[in-house]
């Protein structure tokens, strides 16, 4: 009788806990996570009455100034930002051991023409003694290759002078045109190889824009066409000329770089590695590809080589939605296929995202044509 009653009273101890637990699980639940507050944009639509693409600012000369002996430097005259005019020494790279191998060549040279000095005496008196019979026809052909060695001689070790003189030349480095000291790439004491460079210069005042052009708008861009240059970080606005196509896209992944040459009168407060933005008008509107379809870059969701954006899904849930893009234009890209002209997705949001996370708008955004999926 009393297991009887102890069983039962097992029974009723496990049903009331099993009870307890599944009364705190509704607790749980209804502390569900807060909307995240997102912003909702549409896509731009360029009609590609012009052609619009992004490039830097760069001079229309630059050189990297570099030895073409191996050295080490022992002076540089400039830094950074230094102005110098053509001509002007920018650098020495050391030079003693040069001059004293000139020396030795110096003193070889005086040889030579001591050498030739007293062939061209024996060619001569032996001259004069084969006209008056008292020399031999070998004689003279002996005395003849003499100085002919001599004379070749003098002009050798004259050549090896001017070989030394031109590596002289090399250790001064002086500036191949006026302009602009953009970047010190080397120091006092530092050893330096041909070819290695040392300072770049860049020529001063005549700046322009290199911009890489798509292969089915480069059939619409010409030299001499007027393109809007926009200078991103300053909001400067003027008109350039297209001075120059590069006919060949083999090494720059299928884009054709043009130039676009900024007036003179423009280059205040322009500086050579600032980012552009061109706008070229189209002149045959019926040649260009149909409209763009544009949104902006950091609306891109990367996931491994797949790339994405967020829409709205249904009952104000995030959705991520892959999309295949296009060339990239300024801070937008194109959207080739995934996302409809009319059709809003997310551009930002408070916090991250994730597929199925609630979200509701904030008053930036246009819900009034939010996708029918949210109804």
């Amino acid at each position: 009788m009393f297991n009887k009653i102890l069983q039962f009273s097992v029974v009723i101890i496990i049903i009331n806990g099993i009870n307890a637990c599944s009364s705190e699980k509704p607790k749980n639940n209804e502390t569900t996570e807060s909307p995240i507050v997102v912003t909702l944009a549409s896509a731009s639509i360029n009609n590609q009455e012009s052609i619009l693409a992004s490039g830097l600012v760069e001079s229309d000369q630059t050189s990297n100034i570099s030895t073409r002996i191996p050295g080490r430097i022992i002076n540089i005259f400039v830094k950074d930002g230094d102005r110098v005019q053509k001509g002007q020494l920018l650098a020495r790279v050391w030079d003693e051991d040069l001059k004293a191998k000139r020396g030795q060549i110096d003193a070889a040279i005086a040889e030579a023409e001591a050498s030739l000095a007293a062939a061209q005496k024996d060619f001569d008196r032996f001259n004069n003694l084969y006209k008056q019979q008292s020399a031999t026809a070998k004689e003279i052909d002996n005395v003849t290759l003499q100085y002919n060695s001599a004379k070749a001689k003098l002009v050798s070790t004259k050549e090896m002078r001017s070989e030394l003189d031109a590596n002289l030349s090399y250790t001064s480095l002086t500036a191949p045109f006026s302009g602009v000291i953009t970047q010190k790439l080397a120091e006092v004491g530092s050893m330096v190889n041909p070819g290695m460079p040392i300072l770049t210069i860049e020529h001063n005042g005549h700046l322009q824009v290199s911009a890489p052009i798509a292969e089915h708008d480069i059939v619409n861009v010409h030299v001499g066409d007027m393109a809007n240059v926009e200078i991103k970080s300053t909001g400067k606005i003027f008109d350039g000329k297209i001075i120059e196509i590069n006919p060949s896209s083999q090494f720059t992944g299928g884009q054709y770089v043009i130039k676009v040459a900024i007036p003179e009168s423009e280059n205040k407060n322009v500086f050579a590695g600032m980012f552009a933005r061109l706008s070229i008008p189209v002149k045959n509107v019926e040649h260009v590809k149909g409209d763009l379809t544009l949104i902006p870059s950091s609306a891109i969701i990367n996931r491994d080589e797949l790339t994405g954006i967020y829409t709205v899904g249904q009952n104000n849930t995030a959705m991520l939605r892959w999309v295949r893009l296009g060339k990239t234009i300024g801070s937008k890209v194109e959207v080739i296929s995934g996302l409809s002209k009319d059709e809003k997705f997310i551009s930002s949001s408070e916090r991250r995202l994730y597929n199925g996370a609630p979200i509701t708008f904030n008053k930036a955004s246009d819900v009034s044509m939010v996708t029918s999926s949210t109804q």
